[in-house]
């Protein structure tokens, strides 16, 4: 039975609500006058449920799509204005002890030679990172507590939070790692992790167990209920993701959403982000075995509705997408994109061999291009690169955030930030082009500034950066 506030993950995640849903959305999406007032209500900046939303995923007029793509693209612009926050993913280690058919670190993948960064080997990677202008990291590592347990992690943490190159330093370093218990999530947050991510990779079970047949992936609620118990452990910021291909979109798509309101019904906060990856080829991976592969189309589509219906949310688009097509992705809604991103250990250090040896790595990328070069395209498109990190250690997390992006206010604090942070890698690593468009991009946000004393402060803190200042914030 359905309940939003169930600690029960069979509950708050219910089967016959999903497909009750989807029934209402086939039968309601040719009602002209209701998605009107489902968009209107999206127009509201206040969000849509899960049923709402599977009526929106259920559109296939081109007239009304489009209208979706354009109010999608709005929503994210009160919320967040027209930044685009950066990142990066580093691999800790490649041992794991689940056998998941979709991943190139299945136990069942004999042709990998395992291994896990040694002290030294990080701290490359990581000065690296930093030498590419990144400030903020998504950490990542397979599941396996002999080779890889969680004091080698916080150890990682830590390591990474040290390093200093140049004008270079990681600011927030984001976790997606196995699903933990109550007390392991409190040494995560005492080592000052940003957020948690945990992707629940498809919310059918059926599909979810057949996918994850060996290991303690295995565990269908132990895995979806633990956002809950991070959150129990004082992490303030939680992040969920599907990984689209493995079953129905619109399925995963409505479950996601459920599983968003019942992270703010029982614990008064939402997800911060929601990461939308795609099935890509990975080593052992056989893409006949997926019957449910996302067309571009698709893709877009259920981009958007995610936006209308969770404008308060980062959404994060990684390198799986392919150059060409991420600018129109980001276009409906995407907030946070990867670049330069290696998805093997040691990949940054070691990127000539990786790319030599395809077992190494957990997919295949489809953006290849260099964090610069991403830059470049994202000024050229009117967006403001940000790597920012101000929030979080300013305490604006969990419910403090939530209540500014909901208001829209956070648009006014991301704004300044992102230009100052942007006008650091301007500084230390861009080229002639690059500060062109930069200072381009910079004026015009300044202008358009509509607070006097805001245009100013922002100014001044701009000149101090281009006198050798670094990490000045709102």
């Amino acid at each position: 039975m359905y309940d939003v506030l169930s600690s029960n993950a069979n509950s708050f995640i219910d089967d016959a609500e999903i497909t009750a849903s989807l029934e209402e959305g086939k039968s309601r999406a040719a009602d002209n006058s209701l998605v009107a007032s489902i968009l209107n209500k999206a127009g509201s900046f206040k969000g849509l449920s899960h049923r709402e939303a599977a009526i929106l995923l259920e559109v296939t007029d081109l007239n009304t799509l489009e209208k979706i793509y354009s109010l999608a693209k709005q929503v994210k612009e009160h919320i967040y204005g027209r930044r685009i926050v950066m990142f990066a993913p580093l691999y800790l280690s490649d041992y794991c002890v689940n056998a998941c058919t979709y991943c190139g670190y299945s136990l069942k993948n004999k042709e990998a030679a395992r291994r896990r960064l040694t002290r030294e080997e990080l701290l490359e990677e990581v000065r690296l990172l930093e030498k590419m202008g990144h400030k903020r990291l998504a950490v990542e590592a397979g599941e396996d507590p002999v080779n890889c347990p969680l004091d080698y992690v916080i150890d990682c943490i830590r390591a990474i939070y040290s390093l200093r190159c140049e004008n270079g330093a990681i600011r927030r370093v984001n976790i997606n790692i196995a699903a933990a218990a109550v007390e392991d999530y409190r040494r995560l947050k005492e080592a000052n992790i940003g957020t948690y991510i945990l992707f629940q990779e498809t919310y059918h079970k059926p599909t979810y167990l057949d996918l994850h047949p060996q290991g303690p992936k295995h565990n269908y609620e132990w895995h979806a209920e633990a956002h809950d118990r991070a959150m129990a452990a004082g992490i303030d910021d939680v992040g969920v993701g599907v990984l689209y291909g493995l079953y129905d979109w619109k399925y995963d798509t409505a479950a996601m959403l459920m599983h968003a309101e019942h992270l703010e019904a029982a614990r008064g906060v939402g997800p911060h982000t929601i990461s939308v990856p795609r099935l890509r080829a990975a080593p052992g991976m056989t893409r006949e075995n997926f019957p449910h592969l996302v067309s571009d189309a698709q893709f877009k589509h259920l981009v958007a509705v995610l936006r209308l219906a969770v404008p308060y949310t980062g959404i994060i688009l990684s390198t799986r997408e392919a150059s060409d097509f991420r600018g129109e992705i980001i276009a409906v809604g995407v907030s946070q994109i990867s670049a330069g991103s290696c998805t093997g250990v040691g990949g940054y250090a070691g990127s000539a061999k990786l790319e030599r040896d395809a077992s190494l790595i957990q997919f295949e990328p489809e953006d290849h291009r260099p964090p610069m070069e991403v830059l470049k395209e994202l000024l050229r498109d009117g967006y403001v690169p940000s790597y920012c990190t101000a929030c979080y250690r300013e305490g604006r997390t969990g419910d403090r955030f939530m209540s500014l992006a909901k208001s829209g206010q956070i648009a006014n604090i991301c704004q300044a930030n992102a230009l100052l942070t942007l006008q650091e890698y301007l500084e230390d690593y861009g080229d002639y082009e690059l500060k062109e468009l930069g200072d381009l991009v910079t004026q015009r946000e300044i202008d358009e500034m509509p607070d006097k004393n805001a245009r100013k402060v922002t100014l001044e803190m701009l000149s101090r950066i281009k006198g050798g200042e670094r990490d000045l914030r709102h």
